[in-house]
């Protein structure tokens, strides 16, 4: 049965919440009964999980290829294969080797079937009109730390970390395969789909689109680099900046109905606005949350979780977004890829180094967070200031 759009959005909304509990928030409640089972330290866990995140950033761009080439529909019941087979090899391993290379196993998954391949499947379906679309499993996906956090925890309570594992697994096969495999084929763009006004970007010279290729794989480091340091550290930093425990677990608390509002906001009001501006309000939020910290001190740490998770959500969003408007729909899924190899590695390194600034300076390290989101809203103003559509089709073609 052919599912219309909003159908679409829900399926692969809920793999994609599937896909984001069962992996990149897996270590939070594992990472410990595995490090003592395996007979590791807990940082041997967690790099093996960055290793899965550098493998993620080298295929990336090849998954992305393949979702132009074929859609989204096969890569993505590929990847259900992936993830499941990743757990199950995890929920076996008996020692370092076997949990690097479950964990390797994971990454391939994590390359091809996280948001940048969603994102690449909905434009290949819906070329430059997936901006709706792509919001919509973002809101949906947004509790997967929701689902995934309190789920991993009580079924390693109840029946251990192993047939958690394994748990994760059988749902990847019964529930994610099928969602991925009731998504519609895709169909070659018609030029329509296309739009000129979106490939027009593409005409300029090469200076201008090479700046913003630099540009937007800044942007996107950047801003994974903030979210994942925070997301390793915010308790520990809170508590650094005076905080107490109980205060900075309901900060933490607030960050994910903080993300789930904005994107909210974005599907609603900032639909109407282009991309660039609200990717640009939101990557004001995390610097404009440490500034309230300084000045306020302690009181002022649920505004800080708020503003952060409100610009999380946004530019998460933004990620899939802003490559579609700028360089339009043709190329997307490998475009995509390429733009987020540096994000990832970011993201791998963000724990470790974001955690050494920590150790070093205490709440002081959020100079260096915010030094980073103020950077990266610099980049963002280093794209077109016009939209794609409001370039001259006959300037376009003296350009070409």
């Amino acid at each position: 049965m052919a599912l219309g759009r909003t159908g679409t959005v829900a399926a692969l909304g809920g793999a994609q919440t599937l896909a984001w509990a069962s992996t990149y928030y897996l270590p939070a409640m594992l990472a410990a009964p595995m490090a003592r089972d395996l007979g590791v330290s807990t940082p041997t866990v967690f790099a093996a999980f960055s290793g899965a995140l550098i493998v993620s950033a080298l295929l990336g761009p090849r998954a992305g290829a393949a979702i132009d080439r074929w859609g989204g529909q096969p890569v993505l019941m590929g990847t259900s294969v992936v993830f499941a087979a990743g757990l199950a090899a995890l929920g076996l391993a008996h020692g370092p080797a076997g949990l690097f290379a479950a964990w390797l196993l994971i990454g391939i998954g994590m390359g091809s079937g996280l948001y940048e391949a969603a994102f690449a499947a909905l434009v290949r379906l819906y070329g430059k009109d997936a901006r709706g679309a792509i919001t919509g499993i973002t809101l949906i996906a947004g509790f997967a730390s929701t689902v995934g956090w309190p789920l991993s925890s009580y079924l390693e309570s109840h029946i251990g970390w192993r047939q958690t594992c394994f748990a994760w697994a059988a749902l990847h096969l019964l529930i994610g395969l099928p969602l991925n495999a009731w998504l519609p084929p895709a169909r070659a763009l018609s030029k329509s789909s296309a739009g000129r006004g979106d490939t027009a970007f593409a005409t300029t010279d090469g200076k201008t689109s090479l700046r913003a290729t630099l540009a937007l794989s800044f942007v996107f480091a950047a801003t994974w680099f903030i979210s994942t340091a925070m997301a390793a550290h915010l308790p520990r930093l809170l508590q650094a900046a005076g905080a107490t425990l109980s205060t900075a677990v309901v900060v933490g608390a607030l960050i994910g109905p903080a993300q789930v509002a904005a994107r909210l906001l974005e599907f609603g009001f900032l639909r109407k606005v282009h991309p660039l501006l609200s990717a640009r309000l939101a990557a004001a939020m995390h610097p404009l949350g440490v500034v309230a910290l300084a000045v306020f001190g302690a009181p002022a740490a649920a505004v800080f979780g708020v503003l952060h998770g409100a610009g999380n959500g946004i530019l998460t969003i933004a990620k899939g977004t802003l490559p579609l408007v700028i360089f339009g729909p043709q190329g997307y899924g490998h475009r995509q890829g390429l733009l987020m190899v540096p994000a990832r590695v970011a993201q791998a390194l963000a724990p470790w180094l974001f955690g050494l600034a920590l150790d070093r300076w205490n709440a002081g390290a959020l100079v260096v967070s915010s030094v980073v989101g103020m950077l990266a809203l610099a980049a963002l103003f280093l794209l077109p200031r016009r939209l794609p559509s409001e370039v001259d089709p006959a300037v376009a073609r003296a350009r070409a």
